[in-house]
């Protein structure tokens, strides 16, 4: 497979004011993240709240630049494409469909905005263009002229799944893309978004803590604690292939009809962000923690195609 983006030891590191009078911490959102996306590819990504998915969706659509390393598309670094050469290639659908859209603006407005902004065609083209993409989505005449808060909240993230595509992009970034709607309404844009994919051949990147839809989702799943890539692992390796014991512990405590696991429960301190364990930073909560463990970030290891982790008690 034709590699499309690559993040090469990227770290995001935020600087906050702290309790102490004038002082400051370092939030490490992002830690030595090292990821590659493939044409056509979706990489579904897991983890707790605050664990760095949303930092790692921010930099692979560009919102966010890192503190350090790089990433590439097709080959070339986003410094040399520029915010504008690299947008038109990428599209993003926020979790909220309700404040991603200007509320003011009609839903052909708003699904025309990045044609008006790239001066993508003529205006002829550019109507012609929105028309096709509401057809796409699914989205009735009817709605062309309505405001969002006219819509139900499946028009609103259907109008916003349009707008994402709207410049053609390769890839395609889903940051929670259905937790903000009702449960009747999920399937049908989880099942609109693997349309598009098999139609459009898109690469996504999935966001979701509803792991069971990422499984469902994804070729690959990446596995996220505090800032760090723990493991990467094929879909079809999980949760029984997997390694790493905060992926067993994260898919212990989804219910499944196939898979009948007993829920590890995690006990211990929750680290911060602003000063992460030494060593694994999984250890404070990890039931298979030793003195090892504190010594050294444990090396990464290849457990197959697509498959790695970093554990030195790894789950067999």
């Amino acid at each position: 497979m034709t590699s499309l983006l690559e993040l090469d030891s990227v770290h995001v590191v935020h600087r906050i004011r702290s309790a102490r009078l004038f002082g400051h911490d370092n939030v490490y959102a992002l830690t030595d993240a090292n990821l590659v996306l493939n044409e056509g590819e979706t990489v579904g990504v897991v983890g707790e709240s605050g664990c760095g998915k949303s930092t790692l969706a921010k930099v692979v659509v560009g919102l966010q630049r890192p503190t350090e390393g790089t990433v590439r598309f097709r080959g070339e670094s986003l410094e040399k494409l520029g915010a504008a050469g690299f947008g038109r290639h990428v599209g993003m659908i926020f979790q909220d469909p309700s404040t991603a859209l200007n509320r003011r603006l009609p839903v052909t407005k708003i699904i025309r905005d990045p044609l008006d902004v790239h001066r993508e065609g003529s205006p002829v083209e550019r109507a012609d263009r929105v028309r096709e993409l509401m057809s796409l989505v699914g989205l009735p005449d009817s709605v062309a002229d309505a405001v969002p808060a006219q819509l139900s909240g499946g028009q609103r993230q259907r109008v916003a799944i349009a707008r994402a595509l709207a410049l053609r992009p390769a890839l395609l970034v889903a940051d929670e893309p259905t937790s903000a709607l009702d449960v009747s309404v999920r399937a049908q844009i989880l099942n609109l978004l693997v349309d598009l994919r098999e139609r459009l051949g898109l690469a996504m990147v999935f966001i979701s803590h509803d792991i069971q839809t990422v499984k469902k989702m994804s070729d690959r799943i990446v596995t996220m604690y505090l800032g760090r890539i723990v493991e990467q692992a094929p879909a079809e390796a999980v949760p029984q292939a997997t390694h790493h014991p905060y992926m067993r512990a994260l898919f212990s405590a989804t219910p499944s009809l196939l898979h009948a696991v007993e829920p590890i429960v995690l006990s211990g301190p929750v680290p911060s962000a602003t000063a992460p364990p030494s060593g694994c930073n999984f250890r404070t909560r990890c039931w298979k923690a030793t003195d090892e463990c504190a010594a050294d970030l444990p090396a990464l290891v290849t457990a197959g195609a697509d498959h790695s982790y970093r554990c030195i008690h790894p789950e067999l």
